[in-house]
């Protein structure tokens, strides 16, 4: 066998051994040829079941399988409905030829043997045989070219949210570990609700998104270290539409999602929230897991104006705002996963983008 060429794999069942000896030696002649050889029908399609030979060449009169019975079952066998069976039958056997059609014989030979026409015939099933090879190695190559695009699609549109969430840090006091342990508390909350992986997924690359709207706030009342003025409260709720505003009409299904979540987030259970003083489940349900999950992380958390509230006070204030503010179901299911919620807090502490975002 010459270098590089791999030999072509033919099966050949037969319960006459004359004729299997005569078939291996023709073959043989094809070029570099790998025959497998049963007198047992069953054996051979046990064989072709479990291998994928270049061609089938198969008697049609064999005591414990016929050829056509044969064929049924191995077009039968997922994967095994493109190779070439070469059928042999007598010349008076023209029905048996049209039900071997039917159950997915490629081509005939009639007995008596001719060596040239059973070469010739062999030949081209082969050379079929090989250019299905050559598509189905294509098919596969574009399928992982395709998986491969896609790939570097989706890495596009999480560096879009680093990027956007980078841009919202600094104008806000809020940190980068904030917004990666909300996000990674909403992908909880979502797994808790049982919601899809794929929703969990998007979540979790959505949320981090929730304020991009701040980028519209000015200083002065996005950085004041008191509280807000009722005006000064008004502007700033402005922020909400903002970062829908921002990510609306976007391709993606992150910025999609973002979109949602800056509008929605600070909409209350009972209805007293805003922009659109949505209740209950009118409020979209990322809305009402960021929710849960943003607030309980700015509670435990220090900023410029105040001190980070202990584990026991933010906890206390998130269960008695059940049913008013959050949706109690977001926070029966935040609580029942609490060993899991101290784990990313205690994941998510520093301020590096970098090692931060390599999770989403």
């Amino acid at each position: 066998m010459s270098d590089g060429q791999v030999k072509r794999q033919v099966l050949i069942v037969d319960d006459n051994e004359i004729n299997l000896t005569l078939f291996e030696a023709l073959v043989s002649k094809l070029g570099e040829i790998d025959a497998k050889c049963f007198a047992s029908a069953t054996a051979g399609l046990a064989w072709a079941q479990q291998y994928q030979p270049d061609l089938i060449i198969v008697d049609y009169m064999m005591p414990e399988l016929d050829g056509v019975q044969f064929i049924e079952r191995l077009r039968a066998t997922p994967g095994k409905d493109s190779v070439p069976i070469l059928m042999i039958t007598a010349n008076d056997q023209k029905p048996v030829r049209y039900r071997a059609l039917n159950a997915g014989a490629s081509d005939f030979l009639i007995k008596p043997i001719d060596k040239v026409e059973f070469l010739a015939r062999s030949s081209n099933l082969l050379a079929l045989s090989e250019i299905r090879r050559k598509l189905d190695d294509r098919a596969a190559w574009l399928a992982d070219e395709v998986r491969l695009a896609t790939a570097k699609i989706v890495e596009r549109e999480r560096e879009t949210v680093i990027r956007l969430a980078k841009a919202a840090e600094y104008r806000d006091p809020e940190t980068g570990a904030h917004i990666l342990r909300m996000a990674h508390y909403s992908r909880l909350i979502a797994k808790g609700l049982g919601l899809s992986e794929a929703e969990q997924d998007l979540l979790l690359q959505a949320a981090p998104l929730h304020d991009i709207g701040k980028v519209g706030i000015s200083d002065a009342i996005l950085l004041k270290p008191g509280r807000l003025t009722p005006a000064e409260f008004e502007f700033m709720k402005q922020h909400a539409a903002y970062g829908a505003e921002i990510l609306k009409d976007s391709n993606s299904s992150i910025l999609q999602a973002g979109a949602a979540i800056a509008l929605g987030h600070h909409e209350k259970f009972d209805g007293s929230g805003y922009p659109a003083g949505l209740s209950g489940e009118a409020i979209p349900v990322f809305c009402r897991i960021v929710a849960v999950a943003d607030v309980f992380d700015a509670l435990t958390s220090a900023r410029p104006y105040k001190s980070a509230w202990t584990l026991e006070a933010a906890t206390n204030h998130i269960r008695a705002q059940s049913g008013s503010h959050f949706d109690p179901a977001c926070v029966t299911v935040f609580f029942d996963l609490w060993p899991e919620v101290l784990e990313i807090r205690e994941r998510f502490k520093d301020d590096d983008w970098t090692s931060l975002l390599a999770p989403l």
